[in-house]
Parts: C-alpha cells; structure tokens; sequence
C-alpha cells in the first residue's frame, strides 16, 4: 500500500512530471507550453473532417498529430483527482500481463509499471506520437524495461492477458462492440477488464470523433452483457471493472 500511494502521489503532484516531458520531447520553452495546452480540445475537435471520415482510425493515425497529446495532457492535467481515482481502480485490480489499449499520454501504463503487482505492461496506440512520447516518458521515469510499445494487439504477439485497462477509447470506435469481443477472447478467466465509454458528441459538437448511433450503442451493451460480469468496486467513478461470464 505504501508504494501505491507514493505513486498516487507523485501523479497529483506533478502527473508524473508531464510539463516537464512535454517541453523536453517538443523542444519547446515554458513560456510556450500555455499556448500548447490552451484551447487543446477546440482545436482537435475542428480538425475533424466530419462525416467525410470514412475510418476512425484514420483520423487518430495520420490527421492529429501533436494536437492529441495537448487534448490528453491538459484533460490530466486539469483532471487529476478523477485521473487519480482512475489509477486507484487500476491499483485494486492490475497485476502480472497488462494490455492497456489505447493509452494515450500513457499515465495508466506509467503507473502500472511503477506497480510490484504488475510484471509487464503492453501499451497499445495506434497514433505513433503517442507511442513515441509515452516510449520517452517511460524511459525518463526508469520504467521502460517493464513497458513494450505496440501498433496492435496482434503486435504484442501475446495470447492472453492478466489485466486489461482500456479508458476512454472505446465511444472513439466505429465498433466498439467488436473490441470487447475481443477483448473477451485474450482475457484469462480470472483476468479483470477495466472499461469506460461517453457515447456522446458534446452540447456544441466538441467530441465529434464519439459514436453517439443509438444501434451502435445498443449492440456494445448488449454484447457487454453477454460477455462479461460486473465487478463492484466502491470508487465513484465512471469507470467500471469487468470479468468474464464463464
């Protein structure tokens, strides 16, 4: 328990040194790092091409750029009590294989690493920056021998899984029923998946790269619930924890 509060508190206190890796991996000065972070959300949301993109994934490999590490940075950024509680949950259930899909600026991943519980940390992204800043990260914080950095799951090149973390990812799918399939598929029978969803574009359209189809959103439960069991958890957060139906 001690060494996961440490954890907890370093990432309150600094979010395990963000600032500093953002200035250090873009080469940019301090002074520049506010008009970096400013307007993060407004600014990927307008490069959105709409319903001219005709495959999500498109839009996270090659349109983002830099411009979704600024969205993710300031939402930890500005977040971080409800990014801490995130991290208490995944303390409560991470351990030995981790695939953490979609992860972002990496702080799961990070954390992860950091834990005695969890022997190795398998970070997903399909956006190479991401994969390249997190990859950064993870080496000035001493933890990059614990983490392999992947395009795909089919890259990690294992089976099946201890733990999956898959946080904020999944309303960015055009099918996000499909991924928990296959989820259900690499998740060992006590493994414990963590998941979260906000099937929704914004009053002002401001998340218009979330699904919001009502068929779509009907089919993702449904498969949830056929496939996997709740787990309580008594932190009061969104985000829930899953273990297979046997």
């Amino acid at each position: 328990m001690e060494k996961d509060n440490l954890i907890l508190k370093e990432f309150l206190d600094n979010a395990f040194n963000l600032k500093s890796h953002l200035m250090e991996f873009f080469s940019m000065k301090e002074c520049d790092l506010d008009g970096f972070l400013a307007n993060a959300k407004m600014n990927l949301a307008n490069l959105h091409p709409g319903e001219a993109l005709s495959d999500v994934s498109d839009f996270y490999t090659d349109i983002v750029g830099d411009r979704h590490v600024a969205d993710l940075a300031t939402w930890h950024i500005t977040s971080k009590d409800y990014i801490a509680d995130t991290l208490k949950l995944q303390q409560r259930f991470s351990k030995n294989t981790v695939l953490d899909f979609g992860g972002g600026i990496g702080t799961h991943a990070l954390a992860n690493a950091m834990s005695t519980r969890v022997e190795h940390v398998f970070f997903v992204d399909i956006n190479k920056t991401n994969r390249n800043f997190v990859e950064y990260r993870a080496r000035e914080l001493g933890v990059d021998k614990k983490i392999t950095f992947c395009q795909s799951i089919k890259d990690t090149k294992m089976s099946k899984f201890d733990t999956i973390v898959c946080l904020d990812v999944l309303e960015h799918l055009a099918d996000p029923a499909s991924q928990i399939e296959i989820f259900n598929e690499i998740m060992k029978s006590n493994s414990i998946a963590l998941f979260n969803w906000y099937f929704y574009k914004g009053e002002k359209n401001e998340y218009p790269f979330h699904i919001d189809d009502d068929q779509i959103i009907e089919k993702f439960f449904t498969t949830l619930q056929s496939n996997f069991l709740e787990v309580f958890h008594p932190i009061l957060i969104t985000t829930r924890a899953y273990k297979r139906i046997r």
